[in-house]
């Protein structure tokens, strides 16, 4: 590719860039000297699972590594035991150390999925953060006013609304700009929330005599809701370890609205494509149903294979347009004699609590054998082989020990 070329596919499907003229001096630096941008890109291993989300960003990073340049994929073990602020109305609880190297070894699993590992290097922020000492906090602290840190809209709003903010929070930004004077970055990707502390990475860069990284942002993705982001904690997620038919599934139950963004920043459908099939559907050319289920399959078969994609797509068809019963469920070993419906939808990992439970049964979601129940104080005398449904995809069948 020529620079220009590199720089129009690069920078499509970007929401912010900070900034054209300057990635153009690093491309042509790159090439006269036969080496490649840094490209830096942080996660906090909060949650075991990469998911959809995670994906946009590993995508523009696979498409700086098909032109050539380095990815250096930060893992946050560091900064995760603080937890990011970015874009929350409330203090984040953090993660012991326990927590944080198990996702984080999870993470090293499953960035490959997307990334080329001959031009991903692996760092964890433990490595140079461990080593700060106090005066070295203060030295970083210099470089940023108390103004600034408020002036973030996350912060600003918690502010106005008297909800306490730690100094601990405040942290935050600083160790992640510094992330960027050790790893030496051309480049720092993030989400759409995080453009506050990418900037402060280039103020850091400066400050300390290097020059300053270009910053992109990137859309966030909403979750299966289709209208908050999607989060492991808001249960809004499609994991890229889930099952075939888990995915799929999900991926089926989206607003059909929120599809065209799915092809957009996912799939990596071309713009002309994308709105061809949107005006297809308007027209009643095609049936939503025929995009999702293309959709869906494109990623399952991405992330599982195209056989994979295609069982799960007639499965689904099996299940929710023929009412049939899945090929493979999970089964539940309890003992013989009663037992309350809310224990064995809790025993069979159909519910979280009694709780949840309830809420499922009195929103009539909840069938024994194919027969709705209504009744939450209902005692069983469970069979062996009966079948208890969940919702639109908790299957389960009771074995008797």
């Amino acid at each position: 590719m020529t620079i220009d070329e590199q720089i129009n596919y690069l920078t499509e499907r970007s929401v912010d860039f900070f900034s054209q003229e300057a990635l153009r001096k690093k491309l042509e630096r790159a090439e006269k000297e036969n080496t490649s941008l840094r490209i830096k890109y942080g996660a906090d291993p909060s949650a075991p699972d990469i998911h959809l989300g995670h994906v946009v960003g590993l995508n523009k990073l696979r498409e700086f590594q098909e032109c050539g340049h380095t990815v250096i994929f930060i893992i946050g073990d560091f900064t995760g035991m603080i937890g990011d602020p970015s874009g929350r109305s409330q203090t984040r609880k953090p993660l012991t150390k326990k927590e944080v190297q198990s996702n984080a070894a999870s993470y090293q699993e499953q960035v490959f999925k997307v990334l080329d590992k001959d031009k991903t290097e692996i760092r964890f922020n433990s490595e140079w953060c461990s080593k700060l000492v106090f005066e070295d906090i203060i030295r970083l602290s210099s470089h940023v006013t108390v103004a600034q840190m408020l002036a973030r809209d996350d912060f600003a709003k918690r502010h106005a609304s008297n909800e306490p903010i730690s100094m601990v929070e405040f942290l935050y930004p600083l160790v992640q700009a510094y992330d960027s004077v050790v790893v030496e970055a051309d480049i720092e990707l993030g989400g759409t929330d995080q453009l506050f502390n990418l900037l402060l990475g280039r103020e850091f860069q400066k400050a300390l005599g290097q020059e300053q990284q270009c910053v992109m942002t990137l859309p966030l993705i909403e979750g299966l809701d289709g209208t908050q982001k999607m989060s492991k904690s808001l249960n809004n997620y499609v994991a890229l370890d889930d099952h075939a038919n888990d995915m799929y599934g999900k991926l089926m139950s989206i607003p059909d609205q929120l599809m065209w963004k799915y092809y957009r920043y996912i799939v990596c459908r071309p713009e002309v494509e994308v709105e061809k099939m949107k005006q297809e559907v308007s027209d009643g050319i095609l049936h939503p149903r025929v995009v999702k289920d293309q959709l869906a399959k494109a990623i399952v078969g991405r992330f599982k294979g195209d056989i994979e994609a295609d069982e799960a797509s007639a499965e689904f068809t099996r299940i929710f347009k023929e009412k049939a019963l899945p090929n493979e469920m999970p089964e539940v070993i309890i003992d013989a004699g009663d037992i309350g419906l809310l224990s064995l939808m809790v025993h069979a990992g159909l519910a979280k609590s009694n709780g949840d439970a309830r809420r499922l049964i009195k929103q009539g979601a909840v069938r024994v054998n194919d027969q709705r129940v209504d009744d939450e104080r209902m005692i069983l005398s469970p069979e062996n082989g009966m079948i208890l449904k969940s919702g639109k995809r908790g299957f389960a069948k009771i074995i008797i020990n």
